[in-house]
């Protein structure tokens, strides 16, 4: 009994020590999902000068996409997907919106409706059961087998972020054995355009 106080005191205090030291935060500010469209000029170096904005400030980006939109204006549009609080993410449109090759900055989660997409390559290897269990699952994720040989698969699943995610954790007791994504591709519903 004596040992387990005497622990249990250790404990308490070395959680103060730490608090003081580390300055650790009882809350937790809870950081959302965001996904940012950009329409920034299509030239050299306006992409690294976006993810080094993020960088700069230690801020993450899970998802980039980029691709010429309008040959004749000379544009190209960023999707970016992102974490933050409301302030945070805030301050990177604040901040985009400032850069000089950026014409536009849309936070697609917060403005309106949207459509999000995106196609993953998943190979998964195995043989009998394994192998029959894999073409199960894709054809309840309607994951089209795009190669096939006696030992693996490599199918094609188009969807959201989570439906992607959903179908990788099914493949991993199958023998996953290499994934390849796109990245999120999203715009807002309806007629308006960015």
């Amino acid at each position: 009994m004596l040992v387990s106080r005497a622990q249990t005191l250790y404990k308490r205090r070395m959680n103060e020590i730490l608090d003081i030291v580390y300055d650790i935060p009882d809350e937790v500010v809870l950081e959302d999902r965001h996904i940012l469209a950009v329409l920034v000029d299509n030239e050299f170096g306006v992409l690294n000068r976006v993810v080094g904005l993020f960088s700069a400030r230690g801020y993450n980006i899970e998802s980039l996409t980029v691709a010429e939109v309008d040959a004749k204006k000379n544009l190209s549009r960023i999707t970016v997907v992102t974490r933050g609080s409301s302030a945070k993410i805030k301050h990177i449109i604040a901040l985009l919106e400032r850069m000089v090759p950026v014409h536009k900055v849309h936070d697609l989660t917060v403005e309106s409706p949207f459509v999000e997409r995106e196609l993953a390559l998943v190979k998964v290897a195995g043989v009998g059961d394994e192998r029959n269990e894999a073409m199960r699952i894709a054809d309840i994720f309607r994951a089209k087998p795009v190669d096939t040989t006696i030992e693996s698969f490599v199918f094609e699943i188009t969807g959201t972020s989570e439906k992607v995610n959903q179908f990788i954790a099914l493949m991993k007791p199958l023998g996953l054995a290499e994934v390849c994504r796109t990245g999120v591709a999203s715009v807002a519903r309806g007629k308006k355009g960015i």
